[in-house]
């Protein structure tokens, strides 16, 4: 049994509450993901858990740190380490900010046609989002993501980890 002085306190709550991934996504950019315990993304966790036992029994391999056939991605923190906008896009008062991202995203990326979902793009920042996990999932295949530290290895197999970009958004170009 867990020692209730372990969790005191707003540490105690934060080791409760953030995945190791969740505070090494942090160290790393300064963004904190939503807590899949603790915050308004729970559910989805548990749709996305629902999905995975689905993939497994299928015969996909599931293996949480990202070397299976899914990874996990953070929109924003891809965002940040391509040094592009990565804060306040979100909601429907921040339009003008999510067309000056989709802007930045096409300056930075000339070669990436969001065709017909361009406007979309600049509507909505699920669909924005959609695009950077899909850029994301993209820098994965290629192996173009900082890899899972060996110290959280373990770990990451089982709670789940966030693919970090490690290259600029050039090197998914080809």
């Amino acid at each position: 049994m867990a020692d209730p002085h372990e969790f005191a306190g707003r540490d105690g709550r934060r080791r409760l509450a953030l995945r190791t991934t969740d505070i090494v996504t942090h160290d790393t950019t300064g963004l904190l993901p939503l807590s899949v315990a603790a915050d308004r993304i729970g559910h989805t966790a548990m749709r996305c858990a629902g999905l995975l036992a689905q993939l497994a029994r299928d015969g996909q391999s599931v293996d949480r740190s990202g070397a299976g056939a899914v990874a996990e991605v953070y929109p924003a923190a891809s965002l940040k380490k391509w040094g592009l906008p990565s804060r306040g896009y979100k909601r429907a008062q921040n339009v003008d900010n999510l067309r000056a991202s989709v802007d930045a995203l096409l300056t930075a990326a000339p070669w990436l046609s969001l065709g017909k979902c361009e406007d979309l793009c600049r509507r909505s920042d699920d669909a924005f989002d959609a695009v950077i996990a899909a850029m994301t999932a993209r820098a994965v295949g290629k192996g173009l993501v900082e890899p899972v530290p060996e110290e959280h290895a373990s770990v990451a197999r089982t709670e789940g980890w966030i693919a970090l970009p490690s290259t600029s958004i050039d090197a998914l170009h080809g």
